[in-house]
């Protein structure tokens, strides 16, 4: 069976224990947080949004709090992915370590890294190549989607190839612990056959283990924030709160936000999606439900509604922001945050990749 079918076959079966074992990775998290290693990061094609505050960023800094080792990945090389060049890559790589660094993730605790700085981890992608298919890899969801996307556009090797990109990324480390939404499922999925596979073809460094674990999923619980379009929120479309935005382009942005006709204020995502997207960020925001907040602003409209709002976000995120404009202002502590990460990331890769080449026989 090839691993796309693997992965076909098994989707709604992953979900299902994934969810249950979310759940109980979450109990044991509360009793040995050492016992786990996590992978997680961001592409730096701009700055981050309170969308991904809430959806993943505000979770990584609960479980580094916790105590959980935590690797951060700023996935530089995966920006031409599906671009044609960098943009001004170097400039988007500090400004997400400051977003990194402002919503809490401890410089102290957390390893910052970069793709194009940790050589190993990149190598690590021919073995693992090795071990699956051109048509396995045009079958991966990502893939697909990308070739359903481009309609003329010829689709890169790295395209076809960022689900291994991927699958290294969480090997290097041997992170056994991923956060990650269930969207992301089949990629988790193909890290562990990479990693089962690796072991059946090459053997092991260790005939008492493999030399990969075998990463878990954490799902994120948090649902998704939509734009203020109504519509999902993201860089590209132009919808979004950055993260470092001042009170005052909080404001002007969340007046032209999307509502509806209907004065009275609901909580109906079904019905009213783009109104129950405002009164949730403001829930997300002050740690309430939805319904709650819907019944308290009850007949003051939409202008009711996005004055709550907007003191929501401003006061949420008012000592992020004043964080972040400090570490912005000092470019070489964040340089310095950024090598000191990127020398950890090598000394693992450097070691990783010695387990791999005594596995595969090439000790020379």
């Amino acid at each position: 069976m090839s691993v796309t079918d693997e992965i076909s076959s098994d989707i709604d079966a992953s979900l299902a224990r994934s969810t249950a074992r979310s759940l109980e990775i979450e109990r044991q998290l509360a009793k040995d947080p050492s016992r786990f290693r996590i992978l997680t990061g961001d592409r730096p094609t701009g700055n981050l949004h309170i969308g991904h505050y809430f959806g993943s960023l505000e979770n990584r800094v609960r479980l580094a709090s916790l105590g959980v080792e935590t690797m951060v990945l700023i996935a530089d090389y995966q920006v031409i992915t599906d671009r044609d060049g960098m943009g001004p890559i170097r400039e988007r790589v500090y400004s997400l370590l400051a977003d990194y660094l402002a919503a809490g993730l401890d410089e102290e605790h957390v390893t910052f890294f970069t793709h194009s700085s940790v050589p190993a981890l990149n190598q690590l992608m021919l073995p693992f190549l090795s071990v699956v298919t051109d048509a396995e890899l045009r079958r991966n969801p990502t893939v697909k989607a990308e070739t359903d996307d481009t309609g003329d556009r010829p689709m890169s090797g790295l395209m076809l190839t960022y689900p291994v990109h991927q699958a290294a990324d969480i090997l290097f480390c041997k992170a056994n612990l991923v956060p990650v939404g269930k969207d992301q499922l089949p990629h988790l999925e193909l890290a562990r056959v990479i990693a089962r596979r690796f072991d059946e073809r090459y053997g092991r460094a260790d005939e008492s283990r493999p030399v990969f674990p075998s990463p878990e999923a954490l799902l994120s619980k948090s649902g998704t924030v939509l734009g203020l379009d109504g519509t999902k929120m993201s860089k590209s479309k132009n919808n979004t709160i950055e993260i470092g935005m001042t009170a005052e382009q909080t404001a002007k942005l969340l007046k032209r936000a999307v509502t509806d006709s209907d004065r009275h204020i609901t909580y109906d995502p079904t019905n009213r999606p783009e109104v129950s997207n405002l009164v949730n960020l403001a829930a997300l925001c002050l740690d309430r439900e939805p319904v709650e907040i819907a019944e308290e602003i009850g007949d003051g409209g939409g202008g009711g509604l996005k004055k709550l709002v907007t003191e929501a976000v401003n006061e949420k995120f008012a000592p992020i922001r004043e964080r972040r404009a400090e570490l912005v202002a000092d470019p070489g502590h964040l340089r310095d945050v950024l090598a000191r990460g990127n020398a950890r990331a090598n000394d693992i890769a450097d070691q990783t990749l010695a387990e791999v080449r005594s596995a595969m026989k090439m000790m020379y």
